[in-house]
């Protein structure tokens, strides 16, 4: 099996290839291309995933290339795991909205407009090389984020794509930890969209411990996802990390403007990651990788695609079209759901009903999503605004007229499809 890797100069890489190391009887690579445009990020991660891989005694044949064609051709998985712009667009993602009174990040809000904006068309060019050069089987993962938005546009132009997130493996794992089971007994039911979600079920062999949880392990609960328990028991299940940015936006709109970016820490942290990958002694993923965000990356990533070409099905947590699967939203929504996965297909589970505090929400955000994805695809300013004035964190108009003309000016570099000077 060849798996090609988009954007491999990521200090995430190391993570991958620490669980293709792990799962190799489950996931026979031959050959693993690592590809990147900047080829001296790519050779410091590449020779250190080498490292990594003869150390565990793996004779996987690793390619080093600057040539996404190369990498691509008769590939039969490509990851794709970009930043259109690195951490300087990042930082001007998590900043320019403050001045508008509006959450500065990455993934959501005007910040992660600006990133789709960016990303949406580099990701669909690279889609249609490997529809053209890889297998006719090969399957495109996606972990670039805005990732729910990124897949929508995927599947939208007819590309065989998945979304991958590392979210809800962790909830498996720290349940898995705290009820002291296997990882491979857990698996978690979350309804919603990738970054805007709801646990409702933490299945153990298939049965809900949840509800157990609630009544006797809640303060374990609470520290590590720390909502209010009067807000986790009146919705039913634990929000995930990024609601807080809704249901506290005031509070945590204070936060972000007195700290400092996550951008300028990711950024200190990618340089001391990026000196010790130098270091030809390392044979490892450090410690410090851990910090990077990226938690349990190599075991969703490694797993999917074992599951891709398994037998018996197992269960993942994906991006896919919502195809009936909750009422109320498109089919040809893009939403985050358990699948069961297998060679003969992914098979989203259903869904309990979903009541209208979730729901609601839920349709706002996937509103939002698509017209981003129009944005991004059209270079029209006016989708740029109607994209925000769907957005539940912008929506009125004094704020969406401060934030485009600094969203394009902070991306200017990065969108070539937006001609027009916005003052």
């Amino acid at each position: 099996m060849k798996v090609a890797v988009i954007g491999a100069g990521s200090t995430y890489t190391p993570e991958l290839v620490s669980g293709l190391a792990a799962q190799h009887h489950r996931l026979a690579v031959d050959e693993l291309v690592l590809m990147d445009v900047h080829a001296e990020r790519l050779s410091v991660v590449g020779e250190f995933a080498k490292r990594m891989l003869a150390h565990q005694g793996l004779e996987t044949h690793v390619t080093l290339t600057t040539d996404r064609t190369e990498a691509v051709t008769d590939a039969d998985a490509v990851l794709i795991q970009l930043r259109v712009g690195g951490q300087a667009a990042r930082l001007g993602d998590e900043t320019f909205p403050l001045d508008c009174g509006c959450i500065g990040q990455e993934t959501t809000g005007a910040g992660g407009l600006a990133k789709a904006l960016r990303t949406v068309p580099v990701v669909l060019d690279i889609a249609d090389e490997v529809r053209r050069l890889a297998k006719p089987d090969a399957w495109i993962i996606d972990f670039t984020n805005p990732v729910g938005i990124v897949t929508r546009a995927l599947l939208d132009a007819g590309h065989r794509a998945i979304g991958l997130c590392n979210y809800a493996i962790g909830v498996e794992r720290w349940a898995a930890d705290l009820l002291d089971v296997e990882p491979s007994r857990v698996s978690v039911d979350p309804v919603g969209l990738n970054h805007f979600s709801w646990t409702r079920r933490i299945l153990v062999d298939g049965e809900d411990v949840l509800p157990r949880l609630f009544d006797e392990r809640m303060p374990e609960v609470l520290e590590k996802y720390p909502f209010p328990e009067e807000l986790v028991r009146l919705i039913g299940a634990i929000p995930s990390y990024y609601l807080q940015y809704y249901y506290f936006h005031d509070s945590v709109l204070e936060r972000l403007r007195a700290e400092t970016p996550r951008a300028t820490v990711v950024a200190e942290l990618e340089a001391e990651l990026l000196k010790q990958y130098r270091s030809p002694l390392l044979l490892e993923k450090p410690p410090q990788l851990a910090k990077r965000g990226g938690a349990f990356y190599s075991e969703a990533a490694v797993d999917l695609l074992a599951s891709l070409y398994a037998e018996e099905p197992t269960a993942h947590v994906l991006n896919v079209r919502n195809a009936g699967l909750i009422p109320g939203l498109a089919d040809d929504d893009v939403i985050e759901t358990r699948c069961l996965v297998s060679a003969a297909g992914v098979v989203p589970q259903p869904q309990a009903a979903v009541p209208p505090e979730l729901l609601g929400p839920i349709q706002h955000v996937s509103a939002y999503e698509r017209i981003a994805v129009k944005a991004a695809l059209s270079g029209d300013v006016d989708d740029v605004r109607r994209a925000m004035l769907a957005h539940p964190l912008i929506g009125q108009w004094e704020k969406v007229e401060g934030l485009v003309p600094r969203l394009l000016e902070s991306s200017a570099a990065h969108l070539p499809q937006f001609s027009v000077e916005v003052s």
